[in-house]
């Protein structure tokens, strides 16, 4: 195993593996735990630990700091062991007097089926197909859990973990029929080492089957439920229970904290059983901690570390109080600090070193007096990319957050008549802008924020929320009052408002404000917002109308450059099909037609306007084509994994179909794959053919027209399959961003003719602000062959755009990356 410390660029990699494998050539090794150890207690003052799981959450990695007399934020290591293990806690629940689930353990190579059947019965479960969920004691994410029916599947299911390493105990518990789940965060916000731990306003997770009648699936809220897009889930914050369950689920979450000894922070799931809770052999006794009126309430998972993605719960509910991202971890951080004496004085320092900042900052811009300049960031949108659309305009807003001069406010587009149908047709009355107060963006799809600004306007729940949200933050204030660290709460309780597209046009120019689109695909890359914007006299971040519909429309992409190969830029030839003459005609017919025509055995097709990603596949046979055909006449949202010849991944599909398709030739180039660890070298390497010259590359260029600017081309390896898909691109994705390529693929003169020559493309189309150029590129010449041009770029905290403009002298960091957009939209206005 290996210990690094790694510079600050490299936390803006894809993926982990992406991540690991940079640092093996950039970071700091450190041979054993111990000497980690020894290197953080010399260089830093507090550690904030936020693995996840194993090492993270069972102590491991708290036992380490502890031995090395290292400060850290969060619960000490015998209290974590304790907690982190569900069965034990379980047991501790039931003794402490709390409703719990009836569970049976399961240890590896000691499973018997005979008392695991007996304990279906002893519970009144059906050993046959008696519904329960399995899952590893020990992990986190909700890693490994899973549904099963009846002994022989659970313990099948149980088998599995085990084969696959999660855990070596399994525990298995009666299905919560009928119930509904809940998260609650707390903090301590107590004085050194005197806990007093204060709940926020707990979330309901409400889960929803799959709306394919064709695949069954189970309502639980999995890993992938939990941190990718999906519209299977959906939260609210304060749930929608009656408010005795809640105070319920405060009070038990505070005593929860307070039994287990935990510190600082932490986030505890359970469930809400609106009936009586007859099933449960533990609600025979009256006085169990849990029994409601309305029915019972059950703690199943202790977290000792929250996830910390920018739209995890412990972001959600902390802004439901009035705590911003940065202003939540400071006050943990801070908390924790006071609990250490050596770190005491250290705090007040910083308090008082913060307070001086910010009374800089205020000096700066009041005096003179100029007013903060107002920014709307948009995005949302109604075509397949705008979950994608919701996350880059997540991270910009985030991002803008931290300038003081600058005064933003996120805005969804979306449908007027919803997301239950599809506008073909574009009209201004045809789409609403919301804008959002801070806690509303904080979801995974644009479909749940879009619901969540109906919820949050509802008198009813106005009422209730507004009354909560009081109670917590007066028992916030009334405690951490007490600490001089604590600066105070940092966001408002607004409502959204809603305004028809020209409504809020009109707002934005009467606002003197500027607009940062990200809204992908559709009208926001169209040109349809930019003529909106310009006939308004409103500034916008990117290219103008008459480059942005150039550029969505790949055919005349290829046609406004096609002039440029003396220059080293190419094109891929074309051939556009309706999409009514793929659905009528003869498929096999017109697959014949296309290899003659293209001069290829395999195709790659995809929308002839739309953005990046979204139906995109490379067909080989006929039978290709049909899956490809029937997708489009069944408007289905995507093309299942391994649905066509060659295995490949999920396929987002357009929606509503296009109607017209692009068909080209698919380019052959040399799959880049990186080696395992050798037993004798504890480094990967790059594995690269180079029997063909091409190699597929993304560029992101940033300036003003006519002087655009190349950033390092990026060549991501992919996981599986021949074309990246939008999770690959901009979720986080799978794959390993090389940025620039390396050397031994391609010199640094053909790099730097690459890079001309984008910078060519980009003034040639007429391009500012910012875009992004995907092309193949010879990797001996450095000349390109254009692929398509994104006027929208995903400025997700995964795009390549962040990783190249790290790899700039100096490195650009993605606040200030997204602050020279803005800019260049001001400068343009100007």
């Amino acid at each position: 195993m290996q210990y690094l410390s790694c510079f600050t660029p490299q936390l803006y990699s894809n993926t982990p593996s992406d991540f690991d494998f940079k640092l093996e050539s950039l970071a700091q090794e450190f041979s054993t735990l111990s000497e980690f150890a020894e290197h953080l207690a010399a260089n830093v003052d507090i550690v904030f630990p936020v693995i996840h799981g194993k090492f993270g959450e069972d102590g491991g990695i708290q036992e380490l700091l502890e031995k090395a007399n290292v400060p850290f934020v969060g619960t000490p290591s015998n209290e974590c062991l304790r907690a982190f293990d569900k069965h034990n806690a379980s047991l501790e629940l039931d003794a402490q007097g709390f409703l719990t689930v009836p569970n049976f353990l399961v240890e590896k190579d000691k499973l018997a089926t005979s008392e695991l059947e007996e304990w279906f019965r002893s519970i009144n479960l059906n050993k046959e197909n008696g519904k329960v969920i399995v899952k590893p004691t020990r992990a986190g994410s909700s890693i490994g859990v899973v549904v099963a029916y009846g002994a022989n599947e659970a313990a099948e299911k149980a088998e599995g973990i085990f084969s696959e390493g999660i855990d070596n105990k399994v525990i298995i518990e009666v299905f919560l029929e009928g119930g509904c789940e809940f998260t609650a965060i707390v903090l301590d916000v107590g004085t050194a080492n005197n806990s007093e731990p204060i709940v926020l306003l707990p979330t309901e997770v409400e889960l929803q089957s799959s709306i394919s009648s064709d695949i069954q699936e189970d309502t639980i809220f999995n890993y992938r439920r939990k941190y990718l897009p999906t519209q299977q889930v959906a939260y609210h914050t304060p749930p929608r229970f009656p408010a005795e369950v809640i105070d319920c689920i405060r009070k038990g979450v505070s005593l929860l904290f307070r039994h287990f000894g935990l510190r600082d922070f932490a986030r505890i799931d359970g469930w809400f059983l609106p009936s009586p809770a007859t099933s449960l052999p533990s609600s025979e006794n009256g006085v169990k901690f849990g029994n409601t009126e309305y029915g019972a309430v059950l703690f199943t998972d202790i977290n000792l570390i929250s996830g910390m993605e920018q739209t995890s719960f412990l972001f959600q509910q902390a802004s439901k109080v009035g705590f911003s991202h940065s202003r939540i971890l400071r006050t943990i951080v801070q908390h924790a600090c006071s609990r250490f004496p050596s770190l005491v004085t250290s705090n007040n320092a910083w308090t008082a070193l913060s307070r001086k900042m910010q009374s800089a900052k205020q000096a700066l811009i009041i005096p003179n007096g100029t007013c903060k300049q107002k920014a709307f960031v948009i995005f949302g949108g109604d075509t397949s990319e705008r979950q994608v659309s919701l996350m880059s305009g997540t991270n910009v807003w985030l991002n803008l957050q931290g300038f003081d001069d600058l005064d933003v406010t996120p805005c969804l587009l979306a449908p007027s008549n919803g997301y239950s149908s599809h506008n073909e047709d574009f009209s201004e009355s045809s789409r609403d802008v919301w804008t959002l107060p801070y806690s509303l963006v904080l979801r995974h799809t644009t479909e749940e924020v879009h619901a969540a600004c109906f919820e949050a306007i509802e008198p009813e729940r106005v009422e209730i929320t507004s009354r909560l949200r009081n109670q917590v933050m007066k028992e916030l204030e009334r405690a951490l009052s007490k600490q001089d660290w604590f600066a105070g709460f940092d966001i408002t309780d607004e409502q959204p408002i809603k305004y028809s597209l020209q409504q809020w046009i009109d707002y934005v120019k009467e606002a003197k404000a500027v607009v940062f689109i990200a809204v992908h695909g559709g009208i926001g890359e169209d040109g349809t917002i930019q003529s909106l914007l310009e006939s308004a006299g409103v500034p916008y971040t990117g290219p103008g109308p008459i480059a942005s519909r150039t550029c969505m429309d790949k055919v005349a992409t290829s046609l406004a450059v096609d002039h440029l190969a003396s220059y080293g830029i190419h094109t891929i030839p074309k051939d556009v099909r309706a999409r009514e003459e793929l659905l009528k005609s003869s498929l096999v017919d017109i697959w014949n037609d296309l290899k003659a025509k293209l001069q290829t055995e395999t195709v790659c097709v995809k929308p002839a306007r739309d953005g990046c990603s979204t139906g995109v596949a490379r067909l080989r046979c006929p039978e290709d084509l049909e899956v490809y055909a029937n997708a489009l006449r069944g408007t289905l949202p995507r093309l299942p994994a391994n649905c066509l010849s060659k295995a490949h991944g999920v396929i987002e599909m357009p929606v509503p179909p296009p109607e017209s398709l692009i068909f080209e030739p698919f380019i052959e180039t040399d799959e880049i794959i990186i080696s395992n660890k050798s037993w004798n070298d504890s480094t990967r390497h790059l594995v690269w053919k180079g029997e063909n010259e091409w190699l597929e590359v993304t560029v992101g260029v940033v300036g003003k027209r006519g002087e655009m600017h190349s950033l390092n081309p990026s060549i991501t390896v992919k996981e599986s399959g021949d074309i990246l898909s939008l999770e690959e691109k901009f979720q986080g994705g799978t794959g390993i961003n090389l940025t620039p390529p390396p050397a031994t693929i391609m010199s640094e003169d053909a790099l730097q003719k690459c890079k001309s020559c984008i910078e060519m493309t980009a003034n040639t189309l007429g391009l500012e602000g910012f875009s992004r150029i995907d092309a193949f590129v010879n990797v001996h010449s450095g000349e390109v062959l254009l692929i398509e041009v994104n006027t929208v770029p995903g400025m997700t905290p995964s795009t390549v755009l962040i990783h190249q403009a790290l790899t700039e002298e100096p490195p650009i960091y993605p606040h200030k990356f997204f602050r020279t957009l803005l800019d260049l939209a001001f400068a343009r206005a100007g």
